[in-house]
């Protein structure tokens, strides 16, 4: 495998969206941003037009124990500078700050899956680091295409 993560840190983000919780076997993000998209204009004071698809994972389960079947939160969310104004029906969340490995996905979901399971349990083991307690998070921008194997997004795995 060829993708070699960059080591970023960051502060926090603030972020405004919908969330559900929903396993791998009985997903139903799909319809999650299906709600999400038509309203994420009415969310007026966002940091920029990316979209963030975050993931939050019970942390009382070790992650090399999750089946399809583990439950996980799972957002559609915008970058926002304060929690003002949040429209009705759409929450808050705090994405902690601190260290992540992040890299450029491209392709399908199949491949996104194949790659993150090689940055977890492989590259970062050889290169040091350990998977961290915090948020998941995916940032999607123009080159996102909704399962178009030129789609590209930016993924943060969230690092120790």
């Amino acid at each position: 495998m060829s993708v070699t993560p960059e080591i970023k840190t960051i502060a926090s983000k603030k972020i405004v969206g919908l969330h559900i919780t929903t396993s791998s076997a009985n997903n139903t993000t799909p319809a999650m941003w299906r709600q999400f998209m038509p309203r994420r204009k009415e969310i007026t004071n966002t940091i920029s037009d990316e979209l963030i698809s975050m993931q939050v994972f019970d942390t009382s389960i070790p992650f090399a124990d999750f089946d399809a079947n583990t439950p996980f939160t799972n957002w559609a969310a915008v970058e926002v500078n304060s929690f003002n104004d949040v429209p009705l029906g759409m929450e808050t969340h705090t994405i902690q700050g601190g260290k992540y490995a992040v890299y450029m996905h491209k392709g399908d979901l199949k491949k996104y899956f194949e790659t993150r399971q090689y940055i977890m349990f492989t590259w970062l083991p050889q290169n040091g680091y350990q998977l961290d307690d915090r948020e998941y998070f995916e940032i999607l921008d123009e080159r996102y295409k909704n399962g178009h194997p030129e789609s590209e997004e930016e993924v943060w795995i969230p690092i120790k």
